[in-house]
């Protein structure tokens, strides 16, 4: 059991959808993953936390533009939101939203990285994050999507502080395994979008948020059955099995199952 309060500089700390029916994403995301809801925050434009086990675990928001993306996004943590721009800045990348207060919940920087991929940068005020991680029902890992990687991997150790793993000689090609300086424990990964992905001409760079799950085709039967689509998996990874999956409104993210030990050898 995980219960988080705090983060270090460059930790997933936080992460959300952005939806064009909100009550279809409470049916959809409930059901999947066991959610509740509050009642949402008016002046925050109806914005609504989710809880698993009643503890915070993600949040919906409804879409307050038909042009904007349905999207998962995803939020590291910085002590400093203004730092963090000018070093995203002078790294190549590029700001979309400069810090602004979010009332005393904190102070949020929406940037992208020089591959056009989109994050935020959270400098939390009495909105801390995640209170529940690494458990069914809640977010476990992120993966970075890019046909920039040896750019990204830059980026990103100046911006938070990344430090790609040594590769296992079982890795995938084009995946590299990020964790923070000094510190053990892998916090995402850098996955380089190739030829070999269905459609990888038409597919932006983006994060792909993933949460944890009992069983993956517990899981992905679920998924279908409200409305939702598979794109791809489930396959192995280092994690577990993994699948990518799209809800009944677009939106894409992960899902990821327990890794099974492995067998004793007869």
């Amino acid at each position: 059991m995980t219960a988080m309060t705090a983060f270090p500089e460059g930790a997933p700390c936080w992460v959300e959808v952005m939806l064009p029916d909100l009550d279809a994403g409470k049916r959809f995301y409930g059901e999947l993953f066991g959610w509740t809801f509050d009642e949402g925050a008016e002046e925050f434009g109806g914005y609504t936390v989710a809880f698993r086990d009643g503890r915070k675990a993600a949040a919906l928001m409804p879409r307050p533009d038909p042009s904007m993306p349905v999207s998962w996004g995803i939020s590291f943590a910085t002590p400093d939101a203004a730092r963090t721009e000018q070093t995203v800045l002078r790294s190549g990348g590029r700001i979309v939203c400069s810090p602004m207060p979010v009332g005393d919940l904190g102070m949020l920087l929406v940037a992208t990285d020089p591959g056009g991929a989109v994050f935020s940068a959270w400098q939390a005020g009495t909105h801390r994050g995640f209170e529940i991680s690494g458990e069914p029902g809640s977010y476990v890992w992120t993966g970075l999507n890019t046909r920039l990687p040896h750019t990204a991997d830059a980026f990103y150790a100046e911006v938070f502080g990344f430090v790609g793993v040594p590769r296992s000689p079982r890795a995938r090609p084009g995946v590299l395994p990020w964790r923070l300086t000094g510190a053990d424990r892998e916090i995402g990964c850098r996955v380089t979008i190739g030829p070999e992905l269905p459609g990888a001409e038409d597919v932006p760079a983006h994060f792909t948020v993933c949460f944890l799950v009992d069983a993956m085709d517990e899981a992905v039967r679920a998924a279908t059955a409200l409305g939702g689509t598979v794109l791809g998996g489930p396959h192995s990874s280092c994690g577990g099995p993994f699948a990518v999956l799209r809800d009944n409104q677009g939106a894409t993210f992960g899902v990821m199952a327990p890794k099974q030990p492995a067998r004793p050898q007869n």
